[in-house]
């Protein structure tokens, strides 16, 4: 090895021990932060505690990834401490009501949003929750413009992204971020390659994970407009159960399309999200695990609504292709299903709202199952059960 070679190692090694991804490090980081110590109920110290390990193992983070990983972990233990704060002094926020929350689709998330009497959570009120956001500067706040740049810094590190997922500092955002907190999350795995985390995850009990996203909830609602939460997190499909448990009262909203499309889609976002963080990705390898996590999400989900963990009436299908082929049909089914009212007022406002947002209005998102070493006829099985269930009679 040259002597370039060996010192650009000692300085890679070197700034790994810097970067290390101990618990009790990003801990103390956070708390020296903050000045805080209390981080609220102490169960997200376990799935901390396998998160890190499963990085630190699995993960082949790059340099850049360490660093992103660390910013990451330390801010959701410093928003933990924040939030822990701001209701002690604010008793208020406890007693804040969470009725009726709903959750859909990333398009049908915007659509339904148009309607003020629903209050959706935008990224910046999730990415810098503390102080609770207060209703007369929302559109305003400086934390919007401290978001936006994290947000440009990473569209530099991943420029293919926002033809995946559309990302924005005040547009609606995945509730996913929420359970994040309580670091039990299956965005962890879209970021990172930790599989022992993701299989221990998928075992466990949520309930911890939604109580502190009630709390979430309710710490951005105290000086906040509207009570009516819509939001969306694919994970909420394999954790029913969890969710309802918190939330008796919630209304789903699932959206069926053709899983071998769902698959390709989220495999091709997780590769481009490790590619950013990790020295070493395969698509090859990746295309099966999103098949296999995607088909186990889909087989608890379905078997929690079997087992009645809700009654009927709380769910509503929504096929994806009837959403493309006529969004404000199938709000209008929405909104008879669950009694709710849509005013003259809210149907022009989803009108313009789809006059100006197209589904690949950053780009088309090319994929397919060829890219991730995914035979069409063996997924196609996988996935047969649900296909045959949920197939409308038109083929959808």
């Amino acid at each position: 090895m040259s002597d370039v070679a060996r010192g650009a190692t000692g300085v890679v090694e070197s700034g790994r021990r810097l970067l290390r991804l101990a618990p009790s490090r990003l801990l103390s980081i956070a708390s020296r932060r903050t000045g805080l110590r209390d981080f609220g109920d102490p169960a997200f110290r376990e799935p901390l505690d396998r998160l890190l390990e499963s990085l630190r193992r699995e993960a082949h983070l790059s340099l850049v990834g360490r660093i992103a990983a660390r910013l990451e972990v330390t801010g959701l233990l410093t928003n933990r401490l924040l939030l822990a704060r701001d209701r002690e002094r604010h008793p208020g926020i406890a007693r804040e009501g969470i009725r009726r929350p709903r959750s859909g689709s990333t398009f049908l998330h915007g659509l339904l949003a148009q309607d003020p009497a629903s209050r959706v959570p935008l990224h910046w009120e999730l990415r810098f929750p503390s102080p609770p956001p207060e209703r007369s500067t929302r559109d305003s706040d400086p934390r919007i413009a401290r978001a936006a740049r994290h947000i440009r810094w990473f569209f530099r590190l991943a420029p293919t992204f926002r033809n995946i997922h559309p990302v924005g500092a005040r547009m609606p955002e995945e509730c996913v971020v929420i359970l994040s907190h309580a670091f039990l999350s299956f965005e962890f795995s879209s970021n990172w390659f930790v599989p022992s985390y993701q299989s221990w995850l998928e075992q466990q009990d949520l309930e911890s994970a939604y109580r502190y996203h009630r709390r979430f909830l309710q710490h951005l609602q105290w000086n906040g407009a509207g009570d009516r939460w819509l939001l969306k997190a694919p994970p909420h499909l394999p954790s029913l159960r969890a969710l309802f448990a918190v939330y008796p009262d919630a209304d789903v909203i699932v959206t069926h399309r053709d899983p071998l499309e769902v698959v390709a889609s989220v495999a091709s976002l997780h590769v481009a999200l490790r590619r950013t963080f990790s020295r070493a990705v395969d698509p090859l390898a990746v295309g099966p695990e999103v098949s296999r996590m995607l088909a186990g999400d889909v087989r608890r989900g379905f078997a929690a609504r079997d087992d009645g963990c809700a009654p009927p009436e709380r769910f509503l299908d929504v096929w994806y292709a009837q959403l493309m082929d006529d969004p404000l049909a199938v709000v209008r089914r929405i909104y008879r299903h669950f009694d709710l009212r849509l005013s003259t007022e809210v149907d022009t406002r989803m009108r313009a709202y789809l006059a100006t947002n197209s589904t690949d209005r950053n780009g088309l998102h090319v994929y397919s199952l060829a890219q991730f070493g995914l035979d069409p006829a063996v997924e196609r099985a996988r996935y047969r059960e649900y296909w045959d269930r949920y197939r409308t009679p038109s083929g959808h």
